[in-house]
């Protein structure tokens, strides 16, 4: 038997390698590392991680009535990046001084420090006039696309429960603007904007007991005074913060009570990165387009105006178009409406107009709790609404359209005038008409529309669609073959929710107040809009009375 040599070794097993740390996995590299430490971070008590996931299960809307929230973004952004660069040049302050900047014809004239920093930055500054022509340029743009948010909110309903709050938060983003678009409206101190500022005065001069303290409180003394110095602070501080406490409000309220969906949509895309994805690029298309305008039409031209003047005022200067119906309710009013009363004068050229903007600005803030109280509807409503289906209120949505139009048309009745070859004074006569019977007639005439829409659907859900081709039955007759309605088709134009009736009935003690018998009232008015789906006739809605007769 042979044996190993004596230098023989037996192999041994090597010693196991000792397990990976916790937490950190072998040959992990540092961006993965740092990629779960992002992940596992807790923002508001919630990991991101949970947060990106939530981001990709969540669907979104692909309706078109979605985008202008989109086109208000683009404008606030930028809005906020040129105004952050123009702040580093603009001068705010209303102290004389002599212009000897690049614009010859303006050299050796008194001017603001307001004026002639405005004017540096358009003729001296690189890219100077394009920042300022993008920043008023998206503020004329903010406002419209509040609107649209505001119409097509309001015209399908998206303002019922649970988003009352969130018409609320918009319509104070809408005012927010406009706060911010009349104080950036005087910073050059042109006289365009200085003729709006003697506006200003003599309407806060009208108001009694107080308007001589809120006047001097904004110019801080005589005409001009120091005005700009006031304004600055409002525009670059007041209007921003409030903004943005709006819109982060407003989409915490979005994102807990979710998107509102018309019938038949079906679920959407997914938020991220569909949904996302599309936003980024109109969010894009919007601001290069707010920059290709701003590169090549011109906007406020203030070198063209001249600087303000207290003594002096701009012939035919008009309000950016957003202020225009403010503008238009003082020149509709009728001349000599004043009193004497209380050793004052009541001077109602300013008090009425004052008066019916804010009566009908409230109106628009509390429509949602007016609609909820005089239907009696407490339910969550997910579902939206097509506008036929409303044909009250889109009736009442219609005279608003025509009250707010005929009182911004108004704001141009000198133009109009001229350029139409009619009086001016006819023309101011035509536009009181109007703001009185317009809205009456717009509310009748898109009331009947809809229900006759209605009537039109009704016959489409129950014999399909028209196609022309004509065939022969076998017994001889001919009938037009219909096209059924499809399964979404008929969802959408189908009514997603019934309607609630409020019934009349009296208290615990047996009495009927007043209020109830108005709102009984108000909602068989405001549900009398409804199509019989068998008989095409309109449906009445009917209370119940004290002794139990219908």
């Amino acid at each position: 038997m042979r044996t190993a040599p004596p230098d023989a070794r037996t192999p041994r097993a090597e010693p196991a390698a000792p397990p990976p740390a916790p937490g950190r996995p072998r040959g992990q590299s540092l961006t993965d590392r740092l990629a779960d430490r992002v992940d596992t971070a807790t923002v508001f008590g919630r990991r991101l991680r949970d947060i990106r996931a939530e981001l990709h299960r969540r669907t979104a809307p692909t309706h078109w009535t979605n985008l202008f929230g989109i086109v208000t973004l683009a404008c606030l952004v930028v809005l906020t990046v040129t105004g952050i660069w123009l702040m580093f040049f603009y001068t705010p302050s209303s102290a004389p001084t002599t212009y000897e900047g690049g614009y010859s014809p303006l050299h050796g004239a008194e001017v603001s420090k307001a004026f002639a920093s405005t004017m540096r930055i358009t003729f001296e500054v690189p890219g100077g006039l394009l920042m300022r022509q993008a920043h008023h340029w998206a503020a004329l743009l903010l406002p419209a696309s509040i609107i649209m948010q505001l119409l097509t909110t309001f015209f399908t309903g998206g303002f019922r429960r649970p988003r009352r709050g969130m018409w609320v938060l918009l319509f104070g983003i809408y005012v927010a603007a406009l706060a911010g678009g009349w104080s950036g409206y005087a910073l050059p101190d042109d006289m365009l904007s200085g003729t709006g500022l003697r506006i200003t005065e003599g309407i806060a001069l009208g108001i009694p007991v107080v308007g001589t303290w809120i006047a001097s409180l904004l110019f801080g003394g005589s005409f001009p005074g120091e005005v700009i110095e006031h304004l600055y602070p409002l525009h670059v501080a007041v209007v921003p913060v409030a903004l943005v406490v709006l819109l982060v409000l407003r989409a915490i309220a979005a994102w807990h009570t979710g998107p509102a969906r018309f019938p038949g949509s079906g679920v959407g895309v997914p938020l991220v990165p569909t949904a996302a994805a599309r936003a980024g690029g109109l969010f894009a298309l919007v601001t290069g387009v707010l920059l290709l305008i701003s590169a090549t039409v011109t906007i406020n031209p203030i070198w063209l105006y001249g600087p303000a003047d207290s003594g002096n005022a701009g012939a035919g200067s008009q309000p950016d178009w957003y202020t225009g119906f403010l503008d238009g309710a003082l020149r509709l009013v009728p001349s000599g409406w004043e009193f004497v009363a209380f050793d004052r004068t009541w001077t109602l050229a300013v008090l009425a107009p004052l008066a019916v903007v804010t009566v009908f600005l409230v109106a628009v803030a509390a429509y949602p709790f007016f609609e909820e109280w005089a239907t009696g509807d407490r339910r969550d409503h997910h579902l939206l609404e097509r506008t036929r289906l409303a044909p009250t209120r889109t009736g009442i949505g219609v005279a608003g359209i025509v009250f707010f139009g005929v009182l911004w048309a108004a704001g141009s009745a000198d133009l109009i005038a001229t350029q139409f070859s009619v009086t001016f004074e006819g023309m101011i006569a035509a536009l009181q008409v109007l703001l009185v019977a317009g809205p009456a007639l717009g509310f009748l005439v898109a009331r009947r529309v809809c229900l006759g829409l209605q009537r039109r659907d009704r016959d489409i859900l129950h014999h399909g669609y028209e196609t022309g081709r004509i065939v022969r039955l076998p017994g001889g007759e001919y009938i037009e073959v219909h096209r059924p309605v499809g399964e979404i088709e008929r969802a959408r134009m189908a009514r997603p929710e019934p309607r609630v009736v409020l019934m009349l009935r009296p208290d615990e003690r047996g009495r009927l107040t007043l209020a109830r018998q108005v709102q009984a009232r108000l909602a068989r008015w405001y549900l009398a809009d409804s199509i019989d789906s068998e008989t095409g006739a309109r449906m009445v809605p009917v209370g119940r009375s004290v002794d139990g007769r219908a």
